[in-house]
């Protein structure tokens, strides 16, 4: 029972601090396809901006504590999977560190320095643009790890017995849906927005995870001896 509390307070951190870095920012400091109006917003609020890089960062670290959380919880189950599952988590967790430098090459560039004063200010504005944008491609790419690190979750919810089997079914799905979504942005990123909205109703499989360990968590001691 505390084994899957505390990934559940784990989880609702990284899914509390997630959304200011991946939404709520970009959201309000990016124009679309406009270099010198992103930079203006970025420059006149550069303390959010860098909040959000800051944030970006910690739901990594959030990232890479849940998946020891879960290994807790399920090793049990079976620990070659259970170490599987570790593994894409921290595969994406590096992928996503690295990521963040885009953020801040953009900072470099809309700020200007003495390095740079080879580049005029809309030069500047554009390479600034180019990064941004380059994050939001890395972001694309972490999107299969988003995925396929659920696939093993999701098998050891599965086969668990102390955890319901529609959730495991429901993460194998959302497994599915974000390397999908990631194919999609890759090959037709026109139909990723669209892809995105039909594809919502699977992704809250990680959601309801959270809320149902934290609120019915589980009786761990039913669980079945480790099956290959």
């Amino acid at each position: 029972m505390k084994a899957a509390r505390t990934a559940g307070f784990v989880y609702l951190a990284m899914i509390l601090v997630a959304p200011f870095s991946l939404l709520y920012v970009p959201g309000k400091l990016i124009v679309r396809d406009n270099a010198a109006a992103t930079a203006e917003n970025i420059l006149a609020h550069e303390t959010l901006f860098r909040l959000s890089i800051f944030g970006d960062l910690i739901g990594h670290v959030i990232f890479i504590c849940l998946s020891v959380a879960l290994y807790r919880l399920l090793s049990s189950v079976n620990k070659h999977w259970a170490l599987l599952m570790v593994g894409f988590v921290w595969v994406s967790a590096a992928v996503g560190f690295l990521n963040t430098l885009n953020d801040l090459a953009a900072v470099i560039f809309f700020r200007g320095a003495d390095f740079l004063a080879m580049f005029d200010k809309a030069q500047r504005d554009a390479l600034g643009m180019f990064f941004i944008k380059l994050h939001t491609q890395g972001i694309f790419m972490d999107e299969i790890f988003w995925g396929v690190w659920l696939l093993p979750f999701g098998w050891l919810v599965f086969r668990s017995g102390f955890l319901p089997r529609f959730l495991g079914v429901w993460l194998i799905l959302a497994c599915f849906g974000w390397v999908s979504l990631s194919a999609i942005a890759v090959f037709s990123p026109v139909y990723y927005e669209a892809a995105f909205r039909w594809l919502q109703p699977v992704f809250f499989a990680e959601l309801v995870f959270m809320l149902w360990v934290l609120i019915r968590g589980a009786n761990v001691q039913a669980s079945p001896t480790q099956t290959v």
